[in-house]
């Protein structure tokens, strides 16, 4: 197989610390609006995916899923910088893959203001040649949509591009795009968690990206078909 060539990242959970952020922003979002609260545990089921999944509960009353929408984003903008940091070690491993000549970019489900204000924090912004984002894409993560996407925008061959997340949801999206996955282990969810999504890495931390570049996947196990509905397998 083609050595990769492509390195395409998600955001929370992977590259920046802001998980503790978002359950607070969602636990404020019920509070505020007076609905019955939801445990962290509840909450980190959906990580990864947009705040419209999220709150999927609202989606047949508009006007309430857009209030809570922004109260969301009005608490986890207010607090982003005081509460989220950048794992230690993810600039120095994306700055030695991309001297290395890999092409990079960013796949997340958060909204294009929002990864923007992520990735000015961790000063990853001039090292993204792409980012797709959720208000960019019909179909979110899972969906094969954004890692196709981002594909598509940078002319990358899928056969020689790795998606590293930290969640199911991004592993299951860029299977069913047909690039190879990586899960981050340094995010909120450990082994037990992603090994039925059968990644084709498992990333202890950071600095295990950079001896990923050069790893071998021609053992590889055939990707399962996706559903053409919703594009998990």
């Amino acid at each position: 197989m083609p050595p990769l060539r492509t390195v395409l990242f998600d955001l929370d959970g992977t590259l920046i610390d802001s998980v503790r952020l978002i359950l607070d922003s969602y636990h404020h979002t019920l509070s505020t609006h007076g609905l019955p609260p939801r445990t962290d545990e509840e909450w980190l089921r959906g990580v990864g995916t947009p705040l419209t999944v999220q709150l999927a509960e609202w989606r047949d009353d508009r006007g309430t899923l857009e209030a809570l929408i922004a109260t969301y984003r009005e608490y986890n903008l207010a607090n982003h910088d005081r509460m989220v940091t950048v794992y230690p070690g993810v600039v120095e491993a994306v700055r030695l893959i991309r001297e290395a000549g890999l092409t990079t970019g960013l796949v997340t489900s958060k909204n294009r203001l929002g990864a923007l204000r992520g990735l000015t924090l961790a000063k990853l912004e001039a090292m993204m040649d792409v980012l797709v984002c959720a208000d960019e894409v019909t179909n979110p993560k899972p969906h094969p949509e954004p890692v196709e996407k981002a594909v598509a925008l940078l002319g990358a061959d899928p056969g020689s591009t790795v998606y590293v997340g930290d969640s199911i949801h991004d592993m299951r999206s860029g299977r069913a795009a047909g690039v190879h996955t990586a899960a981050a282990l340094w995010g909120p969810f450990g082994r037990s968690h992603l090994e039925g999504a059968s990644p084709d890495f498992w990333l202890e931390t950071p600095a295990d990206l950079v001896g990923m570049v050069g790893a071998d996947l021609s053992t590889r196990p055939a990707a399962p078909a996706p559903d053409a509905s919703t594009g998990q397998p």
